[in-house]
């Protein structure tokens, strides 16, 4: 898959995974753009590592479901930093 297409697919998963996630989270589309393309590096890496299958293809569903669930798991990490920030201001 190519960077563009990695780019485009960790948009929309973030964006996917901020629409499941309940609650108000915070950042805008960049923040979105950066936590969806981590979320999708990882749930490739977790595919690989767990399922054997790799973020190749970029109309594969198996695909859309690792980069979005990597997108949620980064999200629920991002909301807990952020969060005890704001508790401690």
């Amino acid at each position: 898959m190519g960077f563009f297409s990695f780019l485009i697919l960790g948009l929309i998963a973030g964006a996917i995974a901020k629409l499941i996630l309940p609650g108000k989270q915070g950042g805008g589309w960049i923040a979105t753009l950066i936590l969806g393309v981590i979320g999708a590096m990882l749930g490739g890496w977790l595919g690989g590592l767990i399922f054997n299958q790799p973020l190749t293809e970029f109309w594969s569903l198996p695909t859309w479901l690792l980069a979005i669930v990597g997108s949620i798991i980064v999200l629920l990490v991002y909301n807990m930093i952020t969060g005890r920030k704001r508790a401690n201001s």
